[in-house]
């Protein structure tokens, strides 16, 4: 099966958000056909949770929510994880979603026990 190129899914996220009443806007860019994703959304009231991509046994897109574990909520860990991340990965993508709900607009299944 063919995946959707990185820099057209990052586009339909942000469309999925933004219609729902989120701000969300690309943060770093990263390879446009195939860069990893770190999902980054922040609640405006210091917290945040970060998700990343991975693949489950079967191959298919899931989602790690990097909070759940060490990282925990506080939004200056949050980011600091991520700029560190962007440092070492040149490929990477950072999608930020502002959202005081916490939506995700993930279509994936996110794991919840990971980090």
């Amino acid at each position: 099966m063919d995946e959707l190129k990185t820099g057209f899914w990052a586009s339909a996220l942000i469309r999925r958000a933004e219609s729902a009443g989120a701000f969300a806007t690309v943060a770093r860019r990263g390879d446009n056909d195939a860069g990893a994703v770190l999902v980054k959304v922040a609640t405006l009231d210091g917290r945040a949770r970060l998700y990343s991509q991975a693949r489950n046994g079967d191959g298919d897109r899931i989602w790690l929510d990097l909070s759940a574990g060490p990282l925990g909520h506080d939004e200056g860990a949050v980011d600091a994880y991520a700029r560190k991340r962007a440092e070492n990965d040149p490929d990477v993508w950072i999608i930020e979603i502002e959202d005081r709900a916490g939506r995700t607009f993930l279509t994936e299944p996110v794991d919840k026990g990971a980090g």
